[in-house]
């Protein structure tokens, strides 16, 4: 990838930044079970002096990610937000998992790749782990599925994982890298 793209930052209008922090700001007080003894003022300040992250936040909310704060990291002082939308991001589906699976596609290619995705937004996709404690805040991916980080042993072999929650578990799948489906997309973490 080239130097000056990887460094480019990204900056939001004013008035669209104010209007993404309100509705963070909404969406945080709609749903304080997800951030328990987390104090908004102190995280606008730390998205104010980050606007490349208030950026990649936007990125989030316009492909129907509906971000939220869910954890505060104390040793770094960063604070995690997650896609929080109850099924796997709308703009974001029907994406195969990676670039070398995109590649691989003959014919019916998709138009991108979930970690091709993330990586143009400024995010992660959500490990495993990571999924599951989402789990733990809610009923997410009922009728949907979303790729999630595919360790490299399973990813050289052509495979790559998905979760999603039914019958009031959370699975793990497997699934050709390159395959891709309507209903499943990709959820996304962000550390401000």
């Amino acid at each position: 990838m080239n130097k000056n793209k990887m460094n480019q930052q990204h900056t939001l209008p004013s008035d669209r930044q104010e209007e993404l922090l309100n509705i963070l700001k909404k969406r945080f007080e709609k749903n304080m079970n997800r951030h328990k003894g987390l104090n908004w003022s102190d995280i606008q300040k730390k998205l104010e002096a980050n606007p490349d992250k208030l950026w990649s936040l936007d990125e989030m909310e316009i492909t129907g990610g509906e971000p939220d704060v869910v954890g505060h990291d104390k040793k770094t002082g960063e604070y995690i937000f997650y896609d929080c939308s109850p099924e796997s991001p709308k703009g974001r589906r029907s994406v195969c998992y990676d670039n070398e699976a995109l590649e691989s596609r003959k014919e019916h290619k998709p138009k991108n790749s979930a970690l091709g995705m993330a990586a143009a937004m400024g995010i992660e996709l959500l490990t495993e782990e990571e999924y599951r404690n989402l789990q733990k805040l809610g009923d997410f991916d009922t009728k949907t599925s979303s790729w999630v980080i595919t360790p490299a042993d399973v990813r050289e072999l052509g495979g790559a994982l998905f979760c999603d929650r039914r019958y009031g578990q959370v699975f793990l799948y497997h699934n050709g890298a390159e395959s891709y489906y309507g209903a499943r997309g990709f959820r996304g973490s962000l550390r401000v």
